[in-house]
């Protein structure tokens, strides 16, 4: 069993301009930074293919789906928002990110695999049901936990996203769902400054300060998450995986370090060891400074590819 690796060369077509910080430059990091280590033989290398219109669906509304492909150029950028553009190789891009992300389930649950990384762009985790934002178009992670509730009938997913931006999206889509448990850290308040307060008994927020301690942030974390996931029994685990809260991102102002990812993640692989088979999905989300990202990402992947 092995932890298998969602690449494409097209999520690099994709590019919203040369000082965008959601540059494909990240995925290049990552990569080469595998490579330099040796972790990339241990992966078990997968290309996606795209999403079809019915599984995105699931999620996404067709007048919604049917927008987006009105605003797809044929040349040059067009902005969907001040932050998110769209190019005429945009949505090839985000379908296969999100096909990435529904394949990784079925490889997961089907036992080909025992845990997964999509390496994808655009991230996702800002994409409402109806509305694109935040470099975001589809959104990965909830596609994923549709795919795994109706097509493989699980009854309890978990999704922890501990990007450094609250999963405003994911939240919007899955609040109110009690198959869905959504654990979520963020800085607070940040942006998208939305789904903070008031949410479902299905969503646990943790809001952390800026320039808040990583000692402190473990602390949050733990007390926050544990006992509401182990009480949740989650049959698979999915992550929204920003690394944007590494202190030398330049898009926020938390302190944590490379190995506080592995810690994040080794808590997340004792749940899923606990209650899911060892079964998880992440997908990459957030990170802007290259070298932290992809030194970020290799603990991270050194934490799945330990799990037998």
């Amino acid at each position: 069993m092995t932890t298998a690796f969602f690449s494409h060369d097209d999520f690099m077509r994709h590019n919203m301009g040369p000082e965008h910080p959601e540059s494909p430059e990240r995925l290049a990091a990552i990569i080469s930074y595998l490579a330099d280590t040796g972790l990339d033989q241990k992966l078990d290398w997968v290309r996606p293919e795209e999403i079809t219109r019915d599984q995105l669906l699931m999620v996404h509304p067709e007048n919604y789906l049917h927008q987006l492909d009105l605003m797809q150029p044929t040349r040059g950028r067009v902005f969907t928002d001040p932050d998110t553009a769209m190019m005429p190789d945009t949505l090839r891009a985000a379908r296969l990110a999100a096909g990435a992300n529904v394949q990784a389930v079925d490889m997961v649950m089907s036992s080909q695999v025992t845990n997964a990384f999509v390496c994808a762009r655009p991230p996702g985790h800002h994409a409402e049901r109806a509305k694109s934002m935040g470099f975001c178009f589809y959104n990965n992670v909830a596609l994923a936990a549709m795919r795994a509730l109706t097509f493989h009938h699980l009854e309890r997913v978990a999704i922890i996203d501990f990007d450094v931006h609250q999963g405003n999206g994911t939240v919007d889509i899955v609040s109110g769902d009690e198959r869905i448990l959504m654990c979520s850290s963020f800085q607070h308040p940040f942006y998208p400054h939305s789904h903070v307060h008031r949410q479902a008994d299905n969503i646990v927020n943790i809001p952390i300060e800026a320039n808040c301690s990583p000692e402190e942030y473990r602390k949050l974390v733990e007390a926050g998450w544990l006992k509401r996931l182990n009480d949740f029994k989650p049959q698979l685990v999915l992550i929204s995986a920003g690394f944007d809260a590494h202190r030398l991102d330049p898009m926020a102002e938390l302190n944590l370090d490379t190995e506080d990812y592995r810690w994040l993640t080794e808590m997340i692989v004792a749940v899923a060891h606990e209650h899911s088979n060892d079964r998880i999905i992440s997908t990459l989300e957030g990170g802007y400074h290259l070298r932290a990202l992809a030194e970020s990402v290799n603990a991270h992947l050194e934490v799945l590819d330990s799990v037998y």
